[in-house]
């Protein structure tokens, strides 16, 4: 396992997280830990526009852009 060290967090971020943490019955580590677990599985805005630019060779209305959008989340 890596370690992460983040430095100089607001006291009210901190506070929050940590209370959150609580109510997930969790410790502060394995919270945090579930979250960025949630970041890294869900793609990234420009990773989802250039999923969709790849499938339509860039030529894309609005509507279907949300539609594909919808697609990739509903993948998750």
């Amino acid at each position: 396992m890596m370690n992460i060290l983040i430095r100089d967090v607001p006291a009210d971020i901190h506070s929050e997280l940590q209370k959150r943490a609580e109510r997930d019955g969790r410790s502060l580590q394995q919270y945090l830990i579930n979250e960025l677990r949630r970041l890294t599985e869900r793609p990234t805005m420009d990773e989802v526009l250039n999923r969709i630019e790849a499938r339509v060779d860039g030529e894309l209305g609005f509507d279907e852009a949300v539609a594909y959008i919808a697609e990739g989340r509903a993948e998750r």
